[in-house]
């Protein structure tokens, strides 16, 4: 059994179908498979584009596993594979490649060259005889409105972390290694672990109050983050930088999962380091107070 798609953000229209599929791999007594694509083919033909994605091929991995998808292959998304028509891509990847007996797709679903595959060109190689093919309508919002990766990138793009959670099912956060910084932090008493975060879709510039989770630990942590460009030292492409509470541990090179909650104000310059430091001071009082609500709110 196989389902195919981009899956970008695992969003609640994903899951829908990764359901329903995993409901036919069971009835057949069959393994559920997911194709996806690296990179993202966005990526590829605009290799230009504003960061995008919701999801990196780590994180989807995590989240297939958790939905119950036993086999994730992870087709690279290549100049000779672009070429490739939709009768193609059937041939080469699903018969001969994956042989897929059963797949499972969206109902608006397209692939291969100029994106001319559709359900239509996988029907008529189901009734070819080479595979059972199962189209899946897109599951909607209460609202009525089908689910969407663009519509979740927008609302990110605007620091609306809890309605983006409501289209995805799960609180969004990144998720890159520690990287060594200039450690100007550390000299000004709030030391950060630094992220290096290029792909992701582009929230505001400016302060955060976050939760956290370090590789190898179950808990998250509280902190408060700065991501953007530092005004006042102007570097060249934007950063994530938390300040964890309460925590003096070497974590260099580990994953770090951040969740942002809120954004608290946007970037700032400031006259000199005395007036950054007391308000970095600030902005860990007001970090504290929002997730102390959020949990309040949660409880």
């Amino acid at each position: 059994m196989l389902a195919i798609g981009n899956f970008d953000g695992v969003h609640r229209g994903h899951r829908a179908l990764i359901g329903q599929a995993r409901a036919l791999a069971a009835t057949l007594q069959a393994p559920l498979g997911v194709i996806t694509f690296e990179p993202h083919p966005r990526r590829f033909f605009q290799p230009a584009a504003e960061p995008f994605r919701l999801t990196l091929l780590p994180m989807k991995q995590r989240l297939m596993a958790e939905l119950g998808v036993e086999h994730l292959f992870d087709v690279p998304f290549d100049r000779q594979l672009s070429l490739l028509t939709g009768e193609e891509f059937i041939d080469r990847i699903l018969v001969q490649r994956l042989k897929a007996r059963l797949v499972a797709v969206g109902e608006n679903f397209v692939f291969g060259r100029d994106r001319s595959g559709t359900v239509r060109t996988l029907d008529a190689a189901a009734a070819a005889g080479k595979f059972k093919l199962s189209v899946m309508p897109s599951a909607l919002s209460p609202q009525g409105q089908a689910y969407s990766s663009t519509a979740i990138r927008e609302l990110l793009q605007q620091g609306q972390f809890f309605a983006a959670e409501e289209l995805l099912g799960w609180s969004w956060q990144i998720e890159a290694p520690v990287v060594s910084g200039d450690k100007r932090g550390r000299t000004l008493g709030y030391p950060t672990a630094n992220q290096n975060v290029p792909e992701y879709v582009r929230i505001p510039y400016g302060i955060y109050a976050v939760r956290l989770r370090i590789e190898g630990e179950t808990v998250w942590r509280d902190g408060v983050a700065n991501f953007g460009i530092r005004p006042m030292f102007q570097i060249a492409q934007p950063i994530f930088e938390t300040f964890i509470f309460d925590f003096s541990g070497d974590i260099y090179g580990k994953n770090l999962c951040v969740q942002p909650l809120q954004h608290l104000r946007p970037e700032m310059s400031f006259p000199n380091i005395a007036a950054l430091t007391a308000q970095m001071k600030e902005d860990c009082i007001a970090a504290k107070a929002v997730l102390k609500s959020i949990r309040r709110s949660f409880a």
